[in-house]
């Protein structure tokens, strides 16, 4: 979840508490909503269309850039940013952001950034925490004392960072793609089930995948109804698709006859 800008700078966060405070009042007031390498993940995605009422598809046509990062071997999303010499984030006014409920993991931390490490899902998670010091941010003057664990909870970062640490699994994963299979199709597969959790779903129900793979039908109607367990269920198609891994609600279907 990176949120980069030119005049970042990240300080490690000792201790766990620091100073900061947003306020409509205060001078530098959204400048942090401008200018921004701001990349999304698969749940931001989710809250995000959900919030405007738009399709995946239709969100991504409107707010979504398509990147090979440096980083990564697999195609990130980023947000669009207004194309103006502002540059500013298309979802923030004067009054600040209209999605606030449901704005990116990243804008959420923000002022403080997490590196997260989670090697596959049978360790946890290892973290830090460092500071985003911006130039013009004048939120760190005020008196306002956060103790790291209240601040993640009034940002509503648990269930972000529980979803967004699965997908990491997956991207940050060192295994090969080359093996069983093309990976140019399969870094399709990773697109579609990553960011667009409406062709996902399509491809569960109206292709022939559950013809093929054995899925509970409990699990089924779930699927068809709430959109974290099928985002939870497309990162665990991904681990078994792309990379063979075991997967514990996918089974090949025993051909009949």
């Amino acid at each position: 979840m990176k949120r980069q800008k030119s005049d970042q700078r990240l300080i490690p966060l000792t201790g766990n508490t620091f100073r900061f405070q947003c306020h409509s009042a205060i001078a530098c007031f959204t400048k942090c909503c401008a200018q921004l390498n701001l990349l999304l993940t698969p749940y931001d995605i989710l809250r995000m269309k959900k919030s405007l009422e738009l399709t995946s598809d239709e969100f991504l046509d409107s707010y979504g850039d398509t990147v090979m990062d440096g980083d990564s071997r697999f195609p990130m999303v980023k947000l669009r940013m207004r194309q103006d010499d502002s540059r500013r984030c298309p979802f923030v006014t004067s009054e600040g952001c209209s999605i606030y409920e449901d704005r990116p993991g990243s804008c959420r931390l923000y002022p403080l950034g997490r590196a997260a490490l989670k090697p596959d899902r049978d360790r946890a998670t290892r973290e830090k925490y460092f500071i985003v010091e911006e130039s013009h941010c004048l939120g760190f003057q005020e008196n306002r004392e956060w103790a790291l664990a209240d601040w993640m909870s009034n940002e509503g970062m648990k269930e972000y960072n529980a979803m967004n640490d699965r997908w990491f699994e997956i991207v940050t994963s060192p295994k090969s793609l080359s093996s069983g299979g093309d990976v140019q199709r399969k870094l399709q597969m990773f697109f579609m089930a990553s960011y667009n959790l409406d062709r996902f779903k399509k491809f569960l129900f109206k292709s022939s995948f559950l013809r093929l793979f054995r899925i509970d039908q409990g699990l089924q109607e779930r699927l068809a109804t709430d959109d974290v367990e099928l985002m939870k269920f497309s990162f665990e198609w991904l681990r078994f698709s792309l990379f063979g891994e075991r997967a514990d609600h996918i089974r090949p279907a025993v051909p009949s006859g």
